[in-house]
């Protein structure tokens, strides 16, 4: 029996009202992946459970769930959440699972925090390109003093990032310049290249439309309808509207939406180079993304620990089995989440899934099946959590703010928040003051779930025992 290839393409930060596959009002256009989900089945209510980035490559990559998160700071590391570090000794990878099935296995990608020192994102892979440049890449050191800062950063929000990426994209003239078309590009390179050494898997990780928003101008001018935005380009905005004008906000959404596009764009180009092999016969093709952003709702931009609406945790995912008949065109409407990825795939793929992977296998619901649903979906970011059932979104602080080993700057905690789904659909008021009795039932069930699971979100950093043993000295006298 002929094995299935595997091809997956996780784009940062894409909400999914922006593909008009899931919004009939979408602000985007996505044809190709309307195709996939037109071709594959789409998944309706898919949200994170570990975020944001390195938390959720955490979860893909071993199908399994991560919260309550451990805290495991790293002195190179400027970011310090609770869950962002390194893949676990103990960890399973599927990249690891299959290179043991004889898969051969490539990751490509414009993700900085994956190849950062100390990180081992890359286990299980036979091919593993980072494709530089974005955010806080240390590409390059200079020249700091001709980059025009104050054109893209006038409130000094985030100066060294952005002075970094302007310094890194200072020679980007068209679109193919783009750090995540660069990754598709070489991974169109990559199935030319391994069309006759199947079966493979080819894991794409697209930073775009993570921020700093920054499109190609074409795609910023066929996005953007207001008039003058003061010569301002603020591409990493504050993270709040309130030092803005509306047509700077209509700016930033320009340039998110480009990226949007131009990601839909070259995952087309990419099935083209597909459909030229004949791999889509054999070939199950993934598109999803890690959270969403808010993009001005309350006034706010950016993602956040303490903004876990669903603008910022419901992702896209869209799977394409070759068999059409079966699977095309199929809708789950059922609660999954980032850990349920991995042990479906392996299950479409006929392969058996390592005992560490304890997601949930949804096949039977790709194939039509009823399946009891979640009651709810627990998604956590840093020091905050979220509870979320059909009726009810509820957040809070999960961390005491006096833990010693919090960053001073993460004490501030905000309070909890509610949000009543049955009138307020997009989570924009606040009702906890109006619903105590349901924000105290919610925080039982997110207190539960975090005694329940230490158990199974932990494990080591370590590289293994024997690295720490003392080496003997060879003894001469045996000479």
């Amino acid at each position: 029996m002929e094995r299935l290839n595997l091809l997956v393409l996780c784009s940062d930060t894409f909400r999914v009202d922006h593909l008009s596959c899931y919004r009939d009002d979408s602000p985007v256009h996505t044809p190709n992946l309307d195709w996939l989900s037109e071709e594959g089945v789409r998944f309706d209510s898919a949200f994170g459970e570990g975020t944001p980035t390195l938390p959720v490559r955490r979860v893909l990559y071993t199908g399994r769930p991560i919260f309550p998160f451990l805290w495991a700071p790293q002195k190179w590391d400027r970011v310090n959440l609770a869950g962002w570090h390194p893949l676990f000794y103990e960890d399973v990878t599927l990249a690891e699972w299959l290179v043991d099935r004889g898969y051969t296995t490539g990751l490509i990608s414009d993700l900085p925090h994956q190849f950062k020192p100390g990180k081992n994102f890359h286990r299980g892979f036979h091919q593993f390109n980072w494709e530089r440049g974005q955010e806080m890449d240390y590409m390059v050191a200079g020249p700091r003093d001709r980059v025009p800062i104050d054109r893209f950063d006038p409130a000094g929000n985030a100066s060294p990032l952005l002075t970094q990426f302007l310094m890194n994209s200072r020679d980007w003239k068209d679109e193919t310049d783009w750090c995540s078309v660069r990754v598709i590009r070489r991974g169109m390179d990559f199935l030319e290249e391994n069309a006759n050494q199947q079966p493979f898997m080819l894991w794409l990780e697209c930073f775009f439309p993570h921020e700093p928003w920054f499109a190609p101008p074409e795609l910023v001018a066929k996005h953007y309808e207001g008039d003058d935005h003061d010569g301002v380009e603020w591409i990493f905005p504050p993270g709040t509207t309130d030092e803005m004008t509306e047509n700077q906000v209509h700016r930033v959404r320009a340039h998110y939406r480009g990226l949007c596009e131009l990601i839909d764009r070259w995952f087309g180009r990419l099935m083209e180079v597909a459909e030229d092999k004949d791999l889509l016969e054999n070939t199950i093709v993934v598109f999803l993304s890690d959270h969403g952003t808010m993009m001005g709702e309350q006034g706010q931009l950016h993602k956040g620990p303490s903004r876990l609406r669903w603008q910022c945790t419901q992702v896209p995912m869209l799977i394409r089995h070759p068999d059409v008949s079966t699977f095309g065109g199929h809708v789950v409407a059922n609660f999954v989440q980032h850990q349920d990825l991995m042990p479906t795939l392996l299950n479409l793929m006929d392969l058996q899934i390592p005992e560490r992977c304890i997601g949930r296998n949804l096949s039977p619901l790709m194939r039509g099946a009823s399946v009891a649903d979640r009651e709810h979906v627990i998604t956590a970011f840093g020091n905050y959590a979220s509870v979320r059932s059909r009726d009810w979104n509820y957040q809070t602080p999960w961390v005491q703010n006096n833990w010693d080993a919090m960053p001073e700057h993460q004490r501030r905690l905000s309070p909890p928040e509610l949000y009543d789904l049955s009138v307020d659909p997009y989570e924009l008021s606040n009702a906890v003051e109006g619903h105590p009795e349901v924000a105290a039932t919610y925080h039982e069930i997110l207190v539960k779930h975090i005694q329940e699971n230490r158990s199974i979100t932990g494990g080591s950093l370590e590289v293994g025992d024997s690295a720490f043993h003392e080496v003997p000295l060879f003894d001469q006298s045996q000479l």
